[in-house]
């Protein structure tokens, strides 16, 4: 089992900047990717950014150039860099690692963004 626990979240202004945090522990599988997700309320779940086994890094259109995500294998976290934040961007984000063999989902339990004046 995997366990992956979201921090980081918050309250900021538009223009502002935010730091997410995901912690993975656990049984940690061989991982075949993992990556940040957000669902705004009345909305489907949409991918933000991810990370590849092979290196990729998909964003979403509405995030390039603002939003980066990265990892640090050695301490098995993952984080996303948000700046310029929009009041579009208000969402619950969510932590998400897929397994390579077994292709197995896991997901964190999210946290709130909110870009509001």
């Amino acid at each position: 089992q995997v366990q992956l626990v979201e921090s980081g979240g918050g309250l900021v202004q538009p223009g502002g900047s935010l730091r997410l945090s995901c912690a993975a522990s656990g049984s940690i599988c061989s991982i075949n990717s993992m990556g940040w997700y957000r669902q705004a309320p009345g909305k489907q779940r949409e991918l933000v950014a991810g990370v590849t086994r092979d290196g990729r890094t998909p964003y979403a259109d509405s995030v390039k150039g603002r939003f980066t995500i990265s990892r640090d294998n050695a301490k098995n976290m993952m984080y996303l860099q948000m700046t310029n934040l929009k009041p579009e961007d208000t969402a619950v984000y969510y932590c998400n690692l897929n397994c390579y063999w077994t292709g197995r989902d896991y997901w964190g339990q999210g946290t709130q963004v909110t870009v509001s004046s």
